[in-house]
């Protein structure tokens, strides 16, 4: 049967319901409408043109209109905004942004695709200053003209979450000196802090002036930036940063539903409260796939995937989104940091009974150069072992552990499942027992009451009530630092030392990552000790807490 099928708005999600609408029917009339110049670009590519590592601009530009009307014979209207909906009709209005013109288009199904908008807050000065928000390409222009010929000394770049991260570090490659301003106590929302701590003492050591826990003001003159605390900034140009709202002013006027935070509502088959008004990508609100919780997540696999689902239900295969994991990543100068699920903080928000572990395993086999450490962390329920969430930081091998967690957590695999999982080694690649593997084996050790564990965030105020802390490093790893009051027994010599210890108090053993800790903890439980191994050890506790301490001063 032949329909009518509009479109507002391209890239990601309207492009490609677009070409799988085609895929599935010669017939209908696809009709997108986008407002601005290009339908279809790789807006997560923006940054590294500005950085100058994607040199080729055109490379940016997945489809070209020209290419695509050819190729998939629609109808494509750049440069035009649909500025109304009338639901009743069956109609949208159009105004062609270069003419002026206003027409009206009728429709048989209708498919939001508005994507969402980064924020710029009305500041004072903030209009008259230099500054940039990132979304398309000319944005991307914009920016990338003004470092080309301005050669900016001094960058702020206000916010810490993906693009701003991206933007810092692509703006330090260009040669600036970057200030990033976060008003949250860490960077990188989606993973817990002291995961971000690593990113934190990353970005410091690449010359990046962090400030956390402060926000801008406004802007004086001469681009001076003031931030809420009274500190001031001298700087050349500044990049918003600070998160993203979805253009759902159309859909609102147009009486559909909207969320809590104005995104627009959908059924698990992408309708929005009007049966033939489709919605998808940014602007939508949709289910948490682990909480079922609404959630907005701006990201470009989902809305890929929602794009292909409209299409397939619009010719009638009645095809559900389960709704979105948030899997991510993201590359911040050195460090990859990747995460996937449920974060701790937001399990602690929900009331959630979960345990975490953090393990410091290498990326491939210790033996084969250049093998790297990866800091991972997996959120799990102690009781059946389901796998809520995990994150990992590190310079290699990050992308295929976060990819094979993120499957499990789709497959619905336990933590039980994970030691099974028959992954690819050699010693370039991995180790015998992988990475993800290891998180199998700790994880089903406290579920099974092998082993127990003290948090990181917990060892403090043990310590401060008189709990006995047993090192059992080398007395040379020490000069990196301990838990203050810790008697130190290197593993090696615990066995004939182990009457030195007291029977009937617990005892928190500590190592450098955890696995000397989990042996010295069997070792004396065998032997009728209280013992409970510090979960990833001197360097999860020793990160974590040099931020807390930064961010007390």
């Amino acid at each position: 049967m032949s329909k009518k099928i509009v479109i507002v708005g391209g890239v990601a999600g309207g492009a490609t319901a677009a070409a799988r609408l085609r895929r599935l029917d010669e017939e209908s009339q696809i009709i997108l409408i986008e407002r601005g110049e290009y339908i279809s670009f790789a807006n997560c590519g923006l940054p590294y043109y500005i950085g100058g590592t994607i040199e080729d601009r055109s490379k940016l530009l997945v489809q070209t209109v020209d290419r695509m009307e050819a190729r998939f014979n629609m109808d494509i209207r750049t440069s035009a905004e649909v500025v109304k909906i009338n639901r009743e009709d069956k109609q949208i209005e159009i105004k062609d942004l270069k003419t002026g013109e206003v027409y009206h288009q009728s429709y048989d199904d209708l498919i939001l695709s508005p994507g969402a908008k980064p924020i710029v807050p009305p500041l004072p000065g903030l209009k008259e200053s230099t500054y940039f928000t990132l979304r398309n390409i000319p944005d991307t222009d914009q920016i990338k003209a003004y470092v080309d010929e301005k050669q900016p000394k001094h960058v702020t770049v206000i916010g810490g979450g993906f693009i701003g991260l991206e933007m810092a570090e692509n703006l330090a490659d260009r040669g600036a000196k970057v200030t990033v301003v976060e008003k949250g106590p860490q960077v990188m929302a989606p993973i817990d802090p002291e995961m971000a701590a690593i990113v934190h003492e990353h970005l410091r050591a690449k010359g990046v002036e962090l400030i956390l826990g402060d926000g801008i003001a406004s802007v004086n003159e001469g681009d001076i930036v003031a931030l809420e605390s009274g500190k001031m900034i001298d700087t050349d140009m500044i990049v918003l940063s600070i998160g993203v709202q979805p253009e759902s002013t159309l859909a609102y006027e147009a009486g559909l539903e909207l969320g809590a935070r104005r995104g627009i509502v959908v059924n698990q088959y992408m309708q929005t409260s009007d049966p033939s008004i489709y919605a998808i990508g940014d602007a939508i609100e949709v289910q948490d796939y682990i909480t079922k919780e609404p959630v907005m997540v701006p990201l470009a696999w989902p809305a890929n995937r929602q794009g292909r689902i409209v299409a397939n239900n619009i010719y009638g295969r009645n095809e559900a989104y389960p709704g979105t994991l948030g899997t991510s990543i993201v590359k911040v100068f050195d460090y990859i940091v990747a995460a996937t699920g449920v974060n701790e903080k937001r399990l602690k928000n929900l009331g959630w009974k979960y345990e975490a572990i953090h393990i410091h395993p290498v990326s491939h086999a210790g033996y084969y150069p250049g093998a790297e450490s990866l800091a991972m962390k997996m959120l799990f329920n102690p009781e059946n072992g389901k796998i809520y969430g995990a994150q990992i930081v590190g310079k290699d091998g990050v992308d295929k552990r976060i990819d094979v967690l993120a499957t499990a957590i789709k497959g619905d695999l336990k933590v039980h499942d994970l030691p099974d999982l028959e992954l690819a080694y050699a010693p370039p690649f991995s180790s015998a027992k992988d990475p993800v593997n290891m998180l199998g084996y700790v994880a089903e050790n406290i579920i099974d009451g092998a082993v127990e564990i003290t948090h990181w965030d917990e060892i403090d105020e043990k310590v401060s009530q008189g709990a006995l802390v047993l090192d059992v490093r080398d007395e040379k790893e020490l000069e990196q630092g301990y838990i203050p009051g810790a008697i130190n027994i290197p593993l090696h010599d615990l066995r004939h030392r182990m009457d030195e210890l007291p029977k009937g108090k617990p005892i928190h053993v500590n190592c450098q990552v955890g696995l000397r800790g989990y042996l010295a903890t069997k070792l004396l439980r065998l032997n009728g000790y209280d013992a409970r191994n510090l979960d990833g050890g001197w360097t999860t506790y020793s990160i974590a807490n040099r931020v807390k301490k930064t961010q007390l001063v």
